[in-house]
């Protein structure tokens, strides 16, 4: 398998290099930051934590983009000089640069505000909306887990649900497709309850850095690896991007999910995606 590239190595990016070499399931990391000094020492911390932490992944730094051509799955993070997510006009113009060196690895936006940059991308600069994705959704979807496990006092790795849409106002949770322990969540779970987690679901918007790194981890080992496993990633979806469930390939997206809904949720769905930019 080849290497996975990540452009950035501000906290965000630093803590999705950390996150996939304790994991150990990528065999080769690159830290790519402008900012060489920065990926250099961020790489050296991860690579002196190996034998406490027992990975063997190897890890690298750079300071040029193109360091990044040739790699199985490419992750925009953040800035290592502190100025934030890639985004805006900045970080449209990182991935002109990108796509005209490496057009073929798939990108997994990382951050929480990087939806715009998806769209922008895919509208502008015509990346296959099958081939970026952005893992910040993945995210919430665990803390409302983890939430809706407290609930009912059991762990949120019993718990399976869905978030759509666009977060953190126009977020859908498909309470009516949620399960604990394979059972209905309904079952155990009031309406007045879920409707408490639903009024939770913008404070809990953006993430943290360490969340969405755990989220990003598990979205680009998907890729790397060929799982079909389902995330809840924004997507593009007829020129516009949201939460949608999706399953993954090693070239992105293979296919996204209807989920299931009400016809309370899907009139939200449909609110969100029309209103969205």
């Amino acid at each position: 398998m080849s290497f996975v590239a990540i452009i950035g190595s501000g906290p965000l990016g630093g803590a999705i290099a950390h996150k996939l070499a304790a994991r150990d399931r990528i065999r080769e990391l690159r830290l790519i930051d402008p900012e060489e000094r920065i990926a250099q020492g961020k790489a050296l911390d991860i690579r002196q934590s190996s034998p406490v932490e027992q990975f063997s992944t190897q890890i690298f730094s750079a300071g040029a983009l193109a360091a990044a051509a040739g790699a199985a799955v490419i992750v925009l993070a953040d800035d290592g000089a502190g100025r934030g997510e890639h985004t805006g006009e900045s970080g449209l113009a990182m991935l002109r640069q990108i796509d005209g060196f490496e057009a073929r690895a798939p990108i997994v936006c990382a951050g929480a505000s990087q939806r715009d940059l998806i769209a922008r991308s895919i509208n502008e600069l015509h990346v296959s909306p099958t081939r970026i994705v952005g893992s910040a959704p993945t995210a919430l979807e665990s803390a409302l887990r983890a939430l809706a496990g407290l609930s009912m006092d059991v762990s949120g790795v019993e718990v399976a649900l869905t978030v759509v849409g666009v977060p953190p106002r126009a977020a859908v949770v498909a309470w009516e497709e949620a399960s604990a322990s394979g059972q209905p969540l309904s079952s155990f779970v009031s309406p007045h309850e879920i409707a408490a987690l639903n009024a939770r679901v913008p404070e809990l918007w953006p993430p943290g850095p360490y969340a969405l790194a755990s989220a990003a981890a598990r979205v680009v080992e998907a890729i790397a690896n060929g799982s079909r496993r389902r995330f809840s990633c924004f997507v593009g979806i007829n020129r516009n991007v949201a939460a949608m469930p999706v399953e993954l390939c090693e070239d992105g997206v293979r296919r996204a999910i209807e989920p299931v809904l009400t016809r309370q949720e899907r009139t939200r769905l449909e609110n969100s995606l029309a209103k969205s930019p």
